[in-house]
């Protein structure tokens, strides 16, 4: 894996031109891949132990955000934010991980994601830290680095969070620098709602779709999707099962009234196809 680390300081003309803009931005950027000063970058967070309905909606509303060509800033950290790269990676876009530690592969967390990191720099997108190589990860570094993430980007998403949540310190950097902040609604008794719910009701943007992101940042919107039916009568019945939810494989089982192993062997096609993908753990939900 390429390694050089370029040093750019806050006079060059490579520095992010809307970082510039915060108070106390850093006087110098650590940089692997490529930075540019003028695209548009948009955040997209949450928690790392999210659900597979968090997954789903990251994957959708991230890929959706890099069609419509912005770069997509998130964390590197475990669940919502390393679904939000994969998202932009699968689009073939660009997608920029701010880390929390140095950016030499040493000191890059978490050690899981040093494959998703050489996906990142191969399509084209960077990896940016205001701490120098050899910086290892602490309890400051990761809150303190939050602020690059929403001071770069025109606005953050919060897909899921706990009250008590880093995503939640993102959004509130984002406040606090006059960036626009959103959050998508969950269910009522998860944990993992409490925190979108709490930025709702502080004025946030209640996201369903990434339209109604690009609508508040006045870009033009994507064209709406049709949902692609099935080419069998066993296909229609598992998609259709699957439109409202992502759903463990047992219970596509008991909504189809289909057997096990056609299920299963229906789902490996569907995959094939581009129609549904394995969230993991045997859970499965349309690619929309």
């Amino acid at each position: 894996m390429n390694e050089e680390i370029k040093i750019i300081n806050i006079e060059d003309k490579n520095y992010p031109k809307l970082l510039k803009e915060i108070k106390n931005p850093p006087k110098v950027l650590y940089v692997r891949g490529e930075i540019k000063s003028d695209e548009n970058c948009f955040a997209v967070v949450g928690t790392r132990m999210c659900s597979a309905y968090g997954k789903q909606v990251a994957l959708e509303i991230a890929g959706d955000l890099a069609e419509a060509g912005l770069t997509i800033v998130s964390g590197l950290a475990p669940g919502i934010d390393t679904f939000c790269h994969q998202a932009a990676l699968e689009r073939e876009k660009r997608t920029i991980a701010v880390l929390g530690t140095g950016l030499d592969e040493k000191s890059i967390y978490p050690r899981e994601n040093l494959n998703l990191v050489k996906k990142i720099l191969e399509k084209g997108g960077a990896l940016i830290s205001e701490y120098p190589p050899g910086t290892r990860g602490t309890q400051f570094t990761f809150p303190q680095r939050n602020r690059i993430i929403s001071g770069i980007s025109l606005g953050v998403l919060v897909v899921e969070a706990k009250e008590r949540s880093g995503a939640l310190i993102t959004a509130e950097w984002a406040r606090k620098q006059n960036r626009k902040v959103f959050a998508i609604p969950g269910p009522i008794h998860s944990l993992n709602s409490k925190g979108c719910h709490y930025l709702i009701k502080k004025g946030a943007k209640l996201v369903e779709n990434a339209n109604d992101i690009l609508e508040e940042l006045n870009l033009p919107p994507l064209s709406k999707k049709t949902v692609v039916g099935g080419e069998t009568p066993e296909e229609n019945l598992i998609l259709d099962a699957l439109k409202e939810e992502a759903l463990h494989i047992e219970k596509i089982i008991e909504k189809t009234n289909l057997p096990a192993a056609k299920v299963a062997g229906t789902l490996a096609i569907l995959e094939i196809k581009g129609k549904v993908r394995n969230l993991r753990g045997n859970i499965y939900a349309l690619s929309r």
